[in-house]
């Protein structure tokens, strides 16, 4: 585990496997943390591109290309923090995509990701 930290003292040598399911849910909880951040940043991301004013139309297929790239980087962050909730206990997605005001084209295209390149060369 990343952060050394003392068991609590019912924890300790009476019941290690107690001990255990204590420690793995520290673990989910840190990860949903830190997916929670990552989503906020990705998002945030979206949003800052989505608020610069357009540039020369010679421009416009480049602006298109990396706006694509934002929603396909924060829909793949969306899918694995959702994954982690549900594997937190916590299944209602509808509520999360509300609370960090998720774009619909975002929700859309949760879990589709781009082919591999190692696909390719099979």
């Amino acid at each position: 585990m990343t952060n050394a930290r003392p068991l609590p003292p019912w924890l300790r040598a009476e019941n290690p496997a107690a001990a255990l399911d204590y420690e793995i849910a520290h673990e989910k909880a840190s990860a949903l943390g830190r997916l929670g951040r990552r989503l906020e940043a990705a998002l945030a991301a979206l949003a800052a591109f989505d608020a610069q004013e357009d540039e020369a139309p010679v421009l416009a297929a480049m602006r298109r290309k990396r706006r694509q790239e934002l929603v396909a980087s924060a829909s793949e962050v969306l899918w694995s923090f959702i994954v982690q909730r549900e594997a937190c206990g916590l299944r209602d997605s509808a509520r999360a995509m509300r609370d960090y005001g998720v774009p619909p084209e975002v929700r859309l295209r949760m879990g589709i990701f781009p082919r591999s390149t190692k696909s390719e060369n099979r």
